[in-house]
């Protein structure tokens, strides 16, 4: 009976200690939960969900929380101001913003990707624009006569066989800008290449673009990312007229810090511009401005740059050596499509750069679908296969070690290549591709994998 108790009087007290432990725990919790600051304003302004890095996002936001009560002693007051510098519109010169830095993947200034900023939408432009892109017709008129003609109706029909997660946006939407520099920066690319035409010019189907540069190179530099340029087939493109606008590019936007400059192998900074279609025109006349001859040289001047030639054929790169070309790219996303294109020639064609001294930047892309604009042309579609042919690019791209890697494309929605964030649509007749299973963000999830998987291979060619 004495130990019985014992026992009992054991026991009483030991859930005496426990309850009064509970209520311990409990009050520094609920002293914790009063403590901690209301970070609503660090949310997504644009309803477009968190980055994937969500679990280290909330700790460098605690972290960087911590310093700033430090260093103002206003915390709400703090955030509240960097949320509305997130969301100004079209400030210029945008300073890199730390916490950004902190939260996003570094960086990757050999991952280039391809930018269109030719959407318009009526809010911003007064209209669609590339969104209601027409149906083109096959070039054989038997052909052309058993598919459909007219154009695309936004924003339920729009010209693409995915639907981007912003909608039918206008590339002149600051919000929207600011949304494609966060997503290209967290897949780990480091260079834009901007698809540019001069002044007052645009493709068929769209509008001059040229005044949004500035813009597109604020909100690059507030995220660290680099600008280049892609130099599409505008009228009349020759020697003369190419000097006269890379002039005009250099002068323009050459000082801003987020103008991309290439470090050559002997120590220079140059621009770099690739040079969309450059076949079109023909070597003796590209010699004129790349060759140190040349009647019409760039060569040795304020305006000398590195040119990129884009390979589709196997006696182009004859062709592009003649030229003066510094290197050359490959662009399509179609595996067996071009001569460039297929990986199997990307062994040969580096070391016949190599063997002339010229770059070899081969383009990787995520799949290939233009029937939305080409509806003749499923022979050329390439499945995504759920991520798969994207990593199939990548990997047969390192095998030749590459000095630089571009992606086709960003936003490229048209023909199907963009790795932006797409959702699942139906809306009438029309059922829109997804990335299902996947979350829409997987292509920059794979981009970002990839780019440090590059890296570290980078440096072990490099030992």
């Amino acid at each position: 009976i004495l130990n019985y108790d014992i026992m009992a009087r054991f026991r009483r007290r030991t859930c005496i200690i426990l309850l009064l432990f509970i209520l311990f725990i409990c009050s520094i919790m609920m002293a914790l939960k009063t403590l901690r600051p209301d970070r609503a304003g660090f949310g997504d302004p644009f309803g477009l969900g968190l980055l994937p890095e969500l679990q280290q996002r909330t700790v460098l936001l605690d972290s960087k929380q911590n310093s700033l009560n430090k260093a103002q002693g206003d915390t709400v007051t703090r955030v509240s101001n960097l949320h509305s510098i997130t969301v100004n519109t079209m400030k210029a010169s945008m300073s890199p913003v730390k916490k950004l830095e902190e939260e996003l993947s570094s960086p990757n200034y050999n991952f280039h990707i391809f930018y269109y900023t030719w959407y318009g939408n009526p809010q911003f432009d007064g209209k669609y624009i590339h969104w209601n892109h027409p149906l083109l017709p096959h070039w054989d008129p038997k052909i052309a006569n058993n598919y459909p003609k007219g154009r695309h109706n936004p924003p339920e029909d729009i010209g693409a066989n995915f639907y981007p997660e912003l909608g039918s946006y206008s590339s002149k939407d600051p919000t929207v800008i600011e949304a494609h520099m966060k997503q290209m920066r967290s897949a780990s690319t480091g260079v834009i290449v901007l698809s540019w035409y001069p002044p007052g010019m645009a493709d068929e189907n769209g509008e001059p673009t040229d005044d949004l540069v500035p813009v597109v190179l604020d909100y690059a530099h507030k995220y660290n990312l680099k600008v280049t340029f892609h130099i599409e087939p505008y009228k009349d493109r020759d020697d003369r007229s190419m000097y006269h606008n890379v002039k005009y590019i250099i002068d323009k936007y050459g000082s801003h810090p987020a103008f991309y400059r290439h470090k050559t192998s002997t120590g220079r900074l140059l621009p770099l511009f690739y040079v969309y279609d450059s076949y079109v025109t023909i070597p003796e006349i590209w010699a004129n401005l790349l060759t140190v001859s040349g009647s019409q040289s760039i060569r040795n001047t304020p305006y000398d740059a590195l040119f990129i030639a884009l390979l589709v054929e196997e006696r182009h790169k004859h062709d592009i050596h003649r030229s003066g070309f510094d290197g050359m790219y490959t662009y399509f996303a179609t595996n067996g499509f071009s001569f460039g294109s297929s990986h199997h020639n990307w062994a040969s064609l580096k070391a016949f750069c190599d063997s002339n001294n010229l770059m070899f930047i081969p383009s990787v892309g995520p799949g290939y679908i233009d029937t939305s604009i080409r509806p003749w042309n499923n022979h050329n579609t390439r499945n995504r296969v759920n991520g798969k042919y994207y990593e199939t690019a990548f990997s047969a791209a390192l095998l030749v070690r590459p000095e630089i890697i571009s992606i086709t494309s960003f936003n490229e929605w048209h023909e199907g290549t963009q790795i932006e964030k797409a959702v699942p649509k139906r809306t009438g007749q029309v059922v829109y591709l997804d990335y299902k299973p996947h979350k829409p963000n997987v292509y920059l999830e794979l981009t970002q994998k990839w780019s440090e998987k590059y890296r570290k291979e980078q440096e072990q060619w490099l030992m």
